[in-house]
């Protein structure tokens, strides 16, 4: 960390280093709900694109927007059929960046958790404390 409290420039995600201690709980509490707010906004910001995609260029209501957008972001396909070439366009499409969209918050979601189990296995005080538990 440097003097100000933020993390140093090297470090933009915030997480400790092999060699360093594990993280207080607190700081990794902290880490998992920024980690979360980070997702929720992309996924956020991809349903909001979506909704008004479908609006705009599906001339469908802002109800069934809503609804085929988080249909087609959760994986689950499109409800309404689309009526111009343009909105099956759009809706390939946003159907591919959705996949991704989808996958990149999971990774972002589960990234503090992953690294923390990572971290609690390859710390060389983890490794001291088993060598003396082991017969």
């Amino acid at each position: 960390m440097a003097e100000n409290g933020k993390p140093a420039p090297d470090r933009a995600l915030g997480m400790e280093r092999h060699h360093e201690p594990l993280a207080p709980r607190h700081v990794f509490t902290r880490r998992l709900l920024t980690y979360g707010l980070v997702s929720a906004s992309l996924i956020g910001s991809f349903l909001v694109i979506g909704v008004i995609g479908y609006h705009v260029l599906g001339r469908l209501s802002w109800i069934d927007s809503l609804l085929n957008a988080s249909m087609i972001l959760s994986g689950m396909g499109p409800v309404d059929p689309l009526p111009t070439p343009p909105a099956k366009v759009f809706a390939s499409l946003y159907a591919l960046l959705s996949g991704v969209a989808f996958l990149t918050s999971a990774g972002i979601l589960f990234a503090p958790i992953v690294h923390r189990v990572f971290h609690v296995f390859s710390h060389p005080s983890a490794k001291r404390e088993s060598k003396g538990t082991n017969p």
